[in-house]
C-alpha cells in the first residue's frame, strides 16, 4: 500500500521530501524555459524564424545575456531564504523539519551565503544596498542566536549594537540621497534609501510564535511568485542579438538603401538579418558595401536621484567598471547612407 494511506507521524516528512525532489527536478528546466521564450519572443511569434534564430544563435551567448541581465536575483533568493527561514528557525524550532525555508535555511553553507552577498553587493543597484546591509545583520543577528552560546552582553551587541551602529552609518551615507529625492518628489527612492537601516533591529532576533509562520511563509509565497514574472519579463527585454546596420547596393555604385536589424548569421552567400518587426531579409553577400554596430538605446533613467555623486540606478560594477561612451552616432544606425564625399 502506498504512503500516502498509511497513518502515522512518517507521511508528512516523506511527501514533503518528494514535493521537495520534485521542486529541484523543475527548477533547472526554468532557465532552458527562459531561452526558449525569448527566442519565440524575438521571432514575434513565428515558428519558422524562431527555428531559424535556433539554427544560428550561439548558446553561449544566449546564457551569457542570461546571467547578465538575472545576475541580481541568485543572491536576492539565497538571502532571502536565509533571513526568513532564520526568522522561523529562532521564534518556532518546532517547525524545523516541516517548513520548506527553515530547511533552506538550515541546510545552506554559509559559503554559499557569503558568496551570494559578494554578488550583490557589485550587482545591485545603490538603491537596493541599504536592504542589502538590512539583509547582512539580520543572518548575523539570526545566525549567533541559532548557533552561539554567549554572555547576554555580547548577545544583545550582535543583535542590536551591530544593527543600530551599521544602520546609522548607511543612513549617514545616504542621506543626501534622501533629501535629494524627498526634493525632488521621488519618494518611493527615499524609502528605499532610509527605511532598512532602521529596521536592522526588528530582524535579528524571534517574533511571536503565533505569527512566525505568518510573517515568514506568506512573504517567501508572494516572493516566489512574484520572482518569475519579473525575471521573465526582464530577460525578454535583454537584447541576445547584435544591432546592425549594412549599406546595400550594387558594388562601384552609391549605397541603395540601409537595412538596419539584428544581425543572425553570415555565410558564404549571404548575410541574414532579422528586423525589428520580425520579418527576416537575405542579403547577397555581392550587395554588401558595408556593416557597422550600432548601439543599443539607452533608457532614459527612472530617477535623478544620486547620493555623493554615484547615481541610485547604478550598481558598483556599472560605477566602477570602463564603459565605452557614444558621442557621436553613425549615420547607417540611423537609415542613411555615408557620407562618401571625403572618401
Amino acid at each position: 500500500m502506498s504512503d500516502i494511506f498509511v497513518p502515522g507521524p512518517v507521511i508528512a516528512p516523506r511527501r514533503r521530501r518528494s514535493q521537495l525532489n520534485w521542486l529541484l527536478t523543475v527548477l533547472p528546466a526554468f532557465p532552458l524555459m527562459l531561452l526558449v521564450l525569448r527566442l519565440w519572443y524575438l521571432s514575434r511569434q513565428d515558428l519558422p524564424t524562431m527555428l531559424l534564430l535556433v539554427q544560428y544563435i550561439n548558446p553561449l551567448g544566449m546564457v551569457s545575456a542570461l546571467f547578465i541581465t538575472l545576475s541580481w536575483a541568485v543572491p536576492a533568493v539565497i538571502l532571502t531564504l536565509r533571513v526568513l527561514g532564520g526568522i522561523l528557525l529562532v521564534s518556532k524550532p518546532e517547525d524545523a523539519g516541516r517548513s520548506p525555508i527553515s530547511i533552506a535555511a538550515l541546510r545552506m553553507p554559509d559559503w554559499v551565503v557569503l558568496i551570494a552577498i559578494m554578488i550583490a553587493a557589485f550587482t545591485w543597484q545603490l538603491r537596493l544596498l541599504p536592504t542589502l546591509e538590512l539583509m547582512i545583520v539580520a543572518v548575523l543577528g539570526l545566525t549567533a542566536v541559532q548557533r552561539l552560546r554567549a554572555e547576554p552582553w555580547l548577545m544583545r551587541w550582535i543583535t542590536l549594537g551591530v544593527p543600530i551602529l551599521t544602520g546609522a552609518l548607511v543612513l549617514i551615507f545616504v542621506w543626501p540621497g534622501v533629501v535629494a529625492a524627498v526634493r525632488g518628489g521621488d519618494y518611493g527612492t527615499a524609502l528605499m534609501l532610509a527605511v532598512p537601516p532602521l529596521l536592522g533591529p526588528l530582524f535579528t532576533g524571534p517574533v511571536p510564535a503565533r505569527w512566525a509562520r505568518l510573517v515568514t511563509h506568506w512573504p517567501a509565497v508572494g516572493a516566489a511568485l512574484a520572482l518569475p514574472i519579473v525575471i521573465g519579463v526582464t530577460f525578454l527585454r535583454a537584447p541576445v542579438l547584435p544591432s546592425s546596420a549594412i549599406e546595400v547596393g550594387p558594388a562601384g555604385e552609391p549605397a541603395r538603401e540601409v537595412i538596419r536589424g539584428q544581425l543572425i548569421a553570415v555565410d558564404d552567400t549571404s548575410t541574414t538579418m532579422l528586423q525589428p518587426g520580425g520579418e527576416v531579409i537575405f542579403i547577397p553577400n555581392g550587395e554588401v558595401q558595408s556593416k557597422t554596430l550600432c548601439p543599443e538605446p539607452v533608457n532614459p533613467p527612472e530617477s535623478a536621484v544620486a547620493v555623493r555623486g554615484w547615481a541610485v540606478e547604478e550598481s558598483v560594477l556599472e560605477w566602477i567598471a570602463p564603459t565605452r561612451k557614444v558621442t557621436e552616432i553613425d549615420p547607417r544606425c540611423l537609415g542613411r547612407p555615408r557620407d562618401r564625399a571625403g572618401e
